[in-house]
């Protein structure tokens, strides 16, 4: 039987390169480094990161979740386009979190494949750490695994956990809305990350096809926005009674998340205008319109409810277009309806 020259040899023969992980984690020491925030106590290194709440909250409630981007990595791993999807990670974690009122304060993350390539993995920690610092949050930690066996080769999973903080009182959990409340719609990012697996059986024969001023890959490689900045004046103006972020499910599976029991949403078609590459899977792919209403935002990236009082007031505080998309009322799930007013257009 051969004898193994060392602990770390036998490990690489069994598919794990150390090495790899050491330059892997060198590579992205500075950049992890560069996001920490004054609350930050301990950060990559130790075995758990420690971070102190910020002063002056009475009652601090903490938020959390934990998403990926999906199989939007095989595009981005087929394009070598691996920054983009480290941003993507932040930003769907950010969301989910606002749509309680919470800002976010560190970030955790996971990086896996079956054989870490280390300048692949940094630009993936590039891109959670410029996204970390955009939305003013701290990268607290990860993971890089090398799993061969679990991971395709050539492929990765990205994941992240996100923590974030809100006041008790100021906690957006839906039970405010009423009926009557109007929907506004904030544009979202291409289909951002949900909805690959069936966006890549449609156009798997068209990625490198001209599109749009790019090609199909870039369109589906379009970054998922964080709202956090168009959302804080009109939480900070006390206006909204609830929030969804539009993701996996589209409209009809989110928006009831945010509603109480006994109230639905009337959404007005053709009140905002569906990107092309919307268009575009739903004709090469004869996916009829309840099915893309289903798996995909449809340009509908995030959405806030509203007292009608408060419309105008909300359209002036925020920094981008909010689509009027409908309604509260009574009943349950979301109900779409054609729009009354075909000229009043998507946004204001």
């Amino acid at each position: 039987m051969a004898v193994m020259s060392s602990a770390a040899d036998g490990y690489k023969q069994a598919g794990v390169d150390l090495a790899s992980a050491d330059e892997a984690l060198a590579r992205v020491k500075e950049l992890v480094a560069a996001t920490y925030t004054p609350g930050v106590l301990r950060g990559l290194g130790a075995f758990g990161g420690l971070f102190e709440l910020p002063e002056g909250l009475r009652r601090p409630v903490l938020v959390a979740s934990t998403d990926g981007v999906g199989t939007k990595t095989v595009v981005a791993a087929r394009q070598r386009a691996f920054r983009g999807i480290g941003r993507d990670l932040v930003d769907h974690c950010v969301n989910d979190i606002l749509v309680q009122g919470a800002r976010p304060l560190f970030f955790l993350d996971y990086v896996a494949s079956s054989r870490l390539e280390p300048a692949v993995t940094a630009e993936v920690v590039a891109g959670v750490a410029d996204a970390c610092r955009a939305n003013g949050m701290a990268l607290l930690g990860g993971e890089m695994a090398e799993m061969p066996g679990v991971y395709v080769a050539g492929e990765l999973d990205v994941v992240g956990t996100i923590v974030g903080v809100v006041e008790r009182a100021a906690v957006v959990d839906g039970s405010a809305v009423r009926e009557g409340d109007v929907l506004l719609g904030l544009a979202s990012g291409g289909l951002q990350t949900n909805g690959f697996s069936l966006a890549r059986h449609v156009l798997a024969d068209h990625l490198d096809e001209p599109f749009e001023g790019g090609s199909v890959a870039d369109a589906l490689l379009a970054p998922h926005r964080s709202f956090l900045p168009a959302v804080t004046p009109l939480l900070e103006a006390g206006l909204v009674h609830g929030m969804a972020h539009i993701t996996g499910g589209g409209l009809p599976g989110n928006l009831p998340r945010s509603l109480p029991e006994g109230l639905g949403a009337v959404v007005e078609r053709g009140s905002w205008e569906v990107p092309a590459i919307f268009r575009l899977i739903a004709e090469l792919g004869a996916v009829g319109e309840e099915e893309m209403a289903r798996v995909f935002n449809l340009g509908i990236g995030f959405v806030l409810i509203v007292p009608p009082a408060a419309v105008a007031r909300a359209e002036a505080l925020c920094p981008e277009p909010l689509a009027r998309l409908g309604r509260i009322e009574r009943g349950a799930g979301v109900r779409f309806v054609a729009t009354p007013d075909e000229g009043r257009g998507a946004a204001r």
